[in-house]
């Protein structure tokens, strides 16, 4: 009979342990599950050419197309008080003497002109159009950063890249050391078109003069110079909080991640992304965050500007992987300061560098 007894406690032990065993993880991410001894990254250069294109250099050859916001001049030619200044209203319409609304957006000015005439023939007899544009409000550039005028400017006509710079005051200089360079981080400065980071190198184009680099700019592109002192750590992909994590005096991968409350659902860990370095030369490293949680390998430290991305799936090839990382990097930044300056608030909220050379 004690046998028995004893035989069905163990059986009730082990069922137990085998319940236990089923029961759901906690959603909050514990970093204090890990190890807690920590080891420096072990990094694989990754070649990426961003040699731009000659397509970049070349200015803009199409005619202008109006837009929203646009000025125009508009005057029948020899018949008095028809000397008009109007602008696009906000639903691409153009409103002019008896003509009413006549739709400008998405044209040019000569096709904008003809389309006019057409509306004025019921109340003119041969009316000659003259359509001027004043001011330019439709077609801008996006320039942030340390820069000395940040903001949105107008692209009134083709602008390379120094202009632009130019326009924006230049590169922000310390009111006490009058040096750029420790302010404006140009190694990982972005030129970002349609999501897009564009193959220029700032270094090579502000310090070395290397008109190879000087591209012209398009509608909507967005300039970023970085602050060479911000002491952040960038986490993105699957996560629950992608966002920018302060780096005081050291910072480990699964500090890093706790902050962002965890890995989203579904997200693969096995191949946490960690990038370091410039955007020329860049440096990755492939960490193992499930095994570091289950005390099989040792956390990692990292350092200010370094990018951690968490896959959704396995990775393919690493310079592939990287480049995604980069953009993923350069939309979220253009979307955070994008977004303040639209906001109006001068005042940085926060300032993420792509990546800072650091050494080993």
């Amino acid at each position: 009979m004690r046998r028995l007894s004893n035989l069905l406690a163990a059986l009730t032990v082990c069922l137990l342990a085998v319940s236990c065993s089923q029961i759901i993880p906690r959603p909050d991410f514990d970093a204090r599950t890990a190890d807690q001894t920590v080891k420096n990254l072990n990094f694989t250069n990754v070649k990426i050419d961003r040699k731009p294109s000659a397509k970049l250099l070349q200015p803009p050859k199409d005619p202008y197309i109006l837009g929203p916001g646009d000025v125009v001049e508009i005057e029948i030619a020899e018949v008095s008080g028809t000397l008009a200044r109007t602008f696009v209203m906000p639903d691409g319409m153009v409103y002019y003497n008896l003509a009413g609304g006549v739709r400008a957006e998405g044209l040019t000015q000569k096709e904008f002109a003809s389309r006019l005439t057409e509306a004025l023939k019921r109340d003119y007899t041969k009316p000659l159009v003259n359509v001027s544009l004043v001011e330019v409000r439709s077609r801008r550039y996006w320039i942030l950063g340390r820069v000395f005028k940040p903001g949105i400017y107008p692209l009134r006509q083709p602008t390379t890249l120094l202009e632009a710079v130019s326009q924006a005051g230049g590169l922000f200089t310390s009111a006490f050391s009058g040096v750029t360079e420790e302010l404006a981080d140009l190694s990982n400065s972005v030129v970002i078109r349609d999501g897009e980071i564009l193959p220029v190198n700032f270094e090579k184009l502000i310090r070395g003069g290397d008109a190879s680099q000087n591209i012209y700019l398009r509608h909507n592109d967005y300039i970023y110079l970085p602050s060479a002192t911000s002491s952040t750590v960038l986490l993105l992909g699957a996560v629950a909080a992608p966002q920018a994590i302060g780096y005081k005096d050291s910072l480990t991968l699964v500090d890093c991640i706790a902050q962002a409350h965890g890995p989203a659902p579904g997200a693969y860990t096995k191949q946490v992304v960690v990038v370091r370095g410039s955007l020329d030369k860049p440096q990755a490293a492939v960490v193992n965050l499930d095994g570091i949680l289950t005390g099989k390998e040792t956390n990692v430290l990292l350092q200010p500007g370094d990018i951690v991305w968490v896959p959704k799936r396995p990775l393919g090839l690493l310079e592939s992987t990287v480049k995604v990382i980069f953009q993923d990097a350069a939309r979220t930044i253009a979307s955070g300061e994008g977004s303040r300056v639209a906001g109006g608030n001068q005042d940085p909220v926060l300032s993420i560098p792509l990546s800072s050379p650091t050494s080993e």
